[in-house]
């Protein structure tokens, strides 16, 4: 039997603006409106904004809150001061990722908000009760109670403020956030992120709000994309995506991201492994590659040395819109990730030569 899909608040908005509909992480998103290229090109140029509602948004709060956080993430919240977000992972013992995830401070003390990719919310809600055996917290998943939408793009500033009318916006820090008030007087959270390399806004409110939000958005012409050029975006700016460059086989330090994993923390829920990989060096490493020709790697695609054998595989690739370059992210063995090394991406029957490169592919603009 077919799985039933979920839907977000907005879906219908999406069905009737004729957006091209797909299955993802159990949803029925929008993939594209106008088009990958043009949405692509409006968040890099102008703004746009995108239908998030589907990521999930998972409350902690109690007396051991701060230390349980710091317990299960691989970041140290322990001089987060409110107001502030940190990216980061959950790990499990063997380093390998639960997921990858923001943790929000909030205003009041020990209360967080960990925002959860949407495939992993019900596995990492189990996770984190799990782990919270013992401890004095409360952990609720109330992703269903909360609609957000993310508008990126040197003009998002304006947007926020001029159409949704939030002029808190141009304080905000990039990883801040702050609360606003929705008319109906309940809560709205605005925050400074992105995932696209550029500035940008996401707003997290209840469900009918979100639709008033959009719809004003709509009304003033800011153009809505789908989760095609959110993945195109992303890629181009170097960012990861769970299930391609980080999961249960692909740890922080394969990734490249031990930035976010403070190993001086005195522990944390896969602390040791990741150590352990750093001190021997990790066997596999995620690494960029750019291709000498036009062709497109794909996830899958098999990467390998001059005398074809296999090395590694591509996780992402495209031809990259902003770019004009074809580039791809690959998980390949530890001794041919440096850079400049010349690996193929074989893509079906024929064999094309490229270079590993840094994974960071495009000058990201982010609101310091």
């Amino acid at each position: 039997m077919e799985e039933q899909l979920k839907q977000t608040c907005l879906h219908d908005l999406h069905v009737r603006a004729g957006a091209r509909m797909s299955p993802f992480a159990g949803y029925d998103m929008p993939i594209q409106y106008s088009g990958i290229i043009d949405e692509h090109n409006a968040v890099r140029n102008h703004a746009g904004v995108f239908d998030v509602s589907h990521m999930g948004e998972i409350f902690i709060s109690g007396g051991d809150a701060e230390k349980f956080v710091n317990h299960i993430f691989t970041n140290d919240v322990r001089d987060l001061a409110p107001g502030k977000i940190l990216y980061g992972m959950l790990l499990y013992e063997d380093g390998g990722t639960v997921d990858d995830l923001l943790v929000y401070r909030e205003a009041e003390p020990q209360h967080y908000l960990l925002v959860v990719n949407a495939s992993n919310i019900a596995k990492d809600f189990d996770w984190i009760v799990k782990q919270a055996e013992g401890w004095d917290v409360r952990v609720d998943n109330q992703s269903d109670s909360w609609g957000q939408i993310a508008v990126q793009g040197p003009e998002a500033e304006q947007t926020v403020r001029d159409v949704l009318g939030f002029a808190g916006a141009g304080a905000l820090k990039f990883y801040e956030f702050c609360d606003q008030k929705a008319e109906d007087g309940s809560r709205v959270i605005l925050s400074r992120t992105g995932y696209t390399g550029e500035d940008g806004f996401e707003i997290y409110a209840s469900p009918a709000n979100i639709r008033r939000y959009w719809e004003a958005l709509m009304s003033a012409g800011v153009k809505p994309c789908g989760l095609g050029c959110r993945d195109t975006l992303r890629f181009e700016a170097g960012l990861p995506l769970y299930g391609d460059e980080l999961g249960p086989e692909i740890s922080p330090v394969m990734a490249g991201l031990s930035m976010f994993c403070k190993l001086d923390k005195p522990e944390f829920i896969g602390r040791d492994a990741l150590v352990a990989q750093k001190a021997a060096g990790p066997a596999r490493k995620i690494v960029g590659i750019e291709l000498q020709d036009n062709a497109v790697p794909r996830a899958g695609y098999p990467v390998e040395l001059e005398d074809g054998t296999e090395v590694g595989k591509v996780t992402t690739g495209y031809h990259s819109i902003s770019l004009d370059k074809s580039l791809c992210f690959a998980l390949v063995d530890s001794a041919h990730a440096a850079l400049g090394t010349p690996l193929n991406i074989r893509i079906r029957k024929r064999v094309f030569p490229g270079t590993v490169v840094k994974k960071r592919f495009y000058q990201t603009n982010y609101k310091k």
